[in-house]
């Protein structure tokens, strides 16, 4: 008896000491966030946008989702911007806060903004898209800063711009110029070196303003029997349900953002996970080798199609989009141009029509007749306009590199 009264005490105390071990973790690993929906009537899906604010505008515009003003006009319909907003262009920020302002827009009108986490989004909570030459531009290096710790590297450039340097002299060149030197500097500096202050407070401030928000997003979202994701399912993965590999996902990225990464990773990084898996996107490998595993995928998941994105495709119709006959759509297309020689603006459409599913993608779906002449016009039009941005370029490289070696010196210092 006295031995089972002593037990009692001991099994308490484990139990309140298990219950402080966990509770850091439990607002990490969040298992109330919904990801399968059913009965949607229409769905917008976009594909990779990196940093293309522009052209996600246009598509938004395009698909009838927003007005000139970019307020929510979408209705019931499920918009689904299947990730990677990161990296390679310039205005992921604004990509971002747009979308975290319609989801709550489309929550009002009975639609529904789903966006979904890319492998950029990972790289950028992780901290390893630094590593990376092309990933972290300039322009979004400045963006996620903060503005306390820009205030403070900007102040002595500031202040020895108000003593106004003699006319004519190398240091005689607007304050905008002066600044964006400085931050070519500092950004440079930050790509070369881990521990570099500026690369920390962009990873800390990130993580702090956007990654919080961005682990309350899902990795794969089902709709009826669609399953969208950024790369794919995997053979590997389709055993797992589809609550168990967000949950696993926030848990593990959540632990980046407490500056605390767990060691058994088991999504994050995976390159047959669901943030990385090409394997059913590569034209490369033949359909019918490939058949036998997406029927067995399929079969365990459930679901009739799958959308992805995540591997490129530059394509010049619809048809080029999908694989599998139809049951698996590719729709990175190359957004953003500028980066993806040939990309596109693209958006499928899907829509419940009684007991079948239509498949639509915008341009090319509308204004059929003229679509062919439209298209080449647009395409004379976006290598004009490329060949002139990289002349531009060009100039503004020389210019910046004279001002800087002092080639218009024209008096003394």
């Amino acid at each position: 008896m006295k031995k089972r009264l002593f037990a009692q005490p001991i099994r308490r105390i484990w139990l309140i000491l298990v219950f402080f071990a966990l509770a850091p973790l439990s607002p990490l690993y969040s298992s109330n966030i919904q990801c399968e929906w059913t009965g949607i009537q229409k769905i917008v899906a976009v594909g990779d946008l990196h940093g293309d604010y522009n052209s996600f505008v246009d598509i938004l515009k395009g698909t009838g989702l927003v007005d000139q003003n970019l307020h929510w006009t979408g209705g019931k319909t499920h918009l689904v911007q299947i990730g990677d907003v990161m990296d390679r262009g310039d205005h992921a920020k604004d990509i971002l806060d747009l979308l975290r302002r319609l989801e709550t827009e489309a929550e009002q009108t009975g639609g529904k903004v789903h966006f979904l986490l890319g492998n950029h989004e990972e790289m950028n909570i992780t901290g390893i898209a630094w590593e990376y030459e092309n990933y972290v531009t300039l322009n979004q290096f400045l963006s996620f800063l903060p503005e306390s710790y820009k205030e403070r590297r900007e102040r002595k450039i500031r202040k020895d711009y108000a003593q106004k340097p003699p006319k004519g002299s190398r240091l005689d060149y607007p304050l905008e110029q002066r600044l964006r030197n400085y931050w070519e500097r500092v950004w440079s500096q930050a790509k070369a070196d881990r521990q570099d202050s500026a690369r920390i407070e962009y990873i800390r401030n990130f993580r702090e303003k956007y990654g919080k928000w961005l682990v309350q997003h899902n990795a794969v979202i089902k709709i009826d029997d669609i399953i969208f994701v950024h790369g794919g399912i995997s053979d590997r993965f389709s055993n797992w349900k589809l609550e168990d590999i967000n949950n696993r996902m926030r848990l593990e990225l959540n632990s980046f953002i407490k500056e605390n990464p767990i060691e058994d990773l088991q999504v994050v990084y995976d390159r047959n996970g669901p943030l990385w898996y090409r394997a059913l996107a590569l034209n490369g490998i033949k359909e019918e080798d490939l058949k036998p595993e997406v029927d067995k995928i399929f079969q365990k998941l459930g679901i009739k199609y799958m959308i992805l994105a995540h591997t490129t495709h530059i394509i010049k119709s619809k048809d080029e989009m999908n694989r599998f006959e139809g049951r698996i759509w590719v729709i990175d297309t190359g957004i953003n141009s500028k980066i993806y020689r040939g990309g596109r603006e693209t958006a499928l459409i899907i829509e419940e029509t009684g007991n079948d599913i239509k498949f639509s993608v915008w341009p090319f779906d509308f204004n059929e007749e003229n679509t062919g002449a439209i298209e080449q016009a647009r395409y004379l039009q976006e290598g004009m306009a490329s060949r002139a941005r990289q002349l531009l370029e060009f100039i503004d490289y020389i210019l910046r590199g004279a001002l800087t070696t002092g080639i218009f010196y024209r008096g003394e210092q």
